[in-house]
């Protein structure tokens, strides 16, 4: 398995999927409930290879993580070549950027010198969606760049 089994949830709500991946596997539903009874383990591998189809197509239209902690905020921009980072550190230890309060502390002061921002960009290894993948490991979350994209006018100004 390259990237992480699927969770139940994920599974249930990838039902009609699941039956058309078994379906190119020519399993019937029937045999689909044979092979979890009588041969687990090969329902166990169909579920892994299932799961990474649907991983390596997750990844391969993902364009931005974040990953926020009490005091930083990793946001990724994941272009064609590279990975693109903002990365934002709070230095006042009452904040947690985490929260309501915290993070409107953050729009208020982004400018004070308790902020500190680094920029990075990094080129992909031999296996772009495994990096990517790395950092939804890490705690990174998909998103539609909003946070990024604020960043990058602030920054350009």
């Amino acid at each position: 398995m390259k990237y992480a089994r699927l969770t139940q949830q994920q599974l249930e709500e990838l039902h009609p999927e699941f039956i058309n991946f078994l379906a190119t596997q020519s399993i019937t539903a029937e045999e689909w409930t044979n092979l979890k009874e009588e041969k687990p383990e090969v329902a166990e591998e169909e579920l892994d290879v299932f799961s990474d189809l649907i991983w390596e197509g997750v990844l391969a239209k993902v364009e931005y993580l974040e990953n926020i902690s009490e005091q930083h905020m990793h946001l990724f921009h994941l272009t064609e070549k590279e990975m693109k980072l903002f990365s934002v550190k709070v230095l006042n230890p009452e904040i947690d950027l985490r929260t309501q309060e915290g993070f409107g502390w953050f729009k208020r002061n982004f400018q004070s010198d308790f902020v500190e921002y680094l920029t990075a960009s990094k080129a992909y290894s031999a296996d772009k969606n495994q990096d990517k993948f790395g950092l939804i490991q890490q705690g990174a979350v998909i998103t539609k760049g909003e946070l990024y994209q604020w960043f990058e006018q602030i920054m350009d100004h």
